[in-house]
């Protein structure tokens, strides 16, 4: 069976819109895309390539597949890692509005989520991943289906946006796996899904 990963950025008051560019997500005023622009650096390169190494389909939510699929199509470079995976490999899209995808391999999910993306894995070979894709990522998290998440935290309070662990999620414990601090400050954490929170007390000392 597959593992569902998640790559995504939040910033540090866990915002995740728009991470890549100003047009990318304005919805409900939002004025503040591109904020990951900024700390790109080689740390996060070669954090990306293993990421891609590992890839053996992709599942991604209708705003960013559209994201995806204006832009990656036309790089046609064979060493471009990112590139090849996601023009050559299998592309899912979680989505009840596009029914005739152009990009090559794609196929649509639109109906039962859970079912279908628990078939997903369990036919899986490599990482089914999710770049970006908020929404779906919050609703994966909700079905109990995500195994591991990349969590990419960049060092900027936005003050608004939409928030990746919004109230109302499912108590979640994840165990980390590993991490890393980039040149630039953005804290790149893995976590393992580990069931469910476990809850205790702090003893005060008698005489406190």
């Amino acid at each position: 069976m597959g593992q569902l990963v998640s790559q995504i950025f939040v910033s540090l008051d866990g915002v995740y819109q728009a991470p890549g560019g100003p047009e990318e997500d304005p919805r409900g005023g939002f004025d503040q895309g591109g904020w990951t622009a900024p700390y790109d650096d080689e740390d996060f390169g070669r954090f990306v390539t293993e990421v891609f190494g590992r890839v053996g389909a992709f599942l991604l939510g209708r705003r960013t597949y559209d994201i995806f699929a204006g832009y990656w199509p036309k790089v046609t470079d064979p060493d471009n890692l990112i590139a090849d995976r996601l023009n050559a490999l299998p592309k899912f899209v979680a989505s009840a509005t596009l029914t005739d995808p152009e990009w090559h391999n794609t196929s649509v999910l639109g109906g039962d989520l859970a079912k279908e993306v628990t078939a997903l894995k369990e036919r899986a070979e490599g990482e089914l991943q999710i770049h970006g894709s908020g929404a779906l990522v919050q609703s994966l998290l909700n079905l109990d289906l995500i195994d591991t998440f990349h969590l990419i935290t960049v060092p900027v309070v936005l003050g608004a946006g939409r928030r990746l662990f919004a109230e109302g999620s499912l108590p979640t414990a994840f165990e980390h796996r590993s991490g890393l601090i980039t040149s630039k400050g953005v804290s790149i954490q893995t976590y393992d899904k580990a069931g469910r929170p476990e809850y205790g007390s702090f003893d005060l000392p008698e005489n406190a």
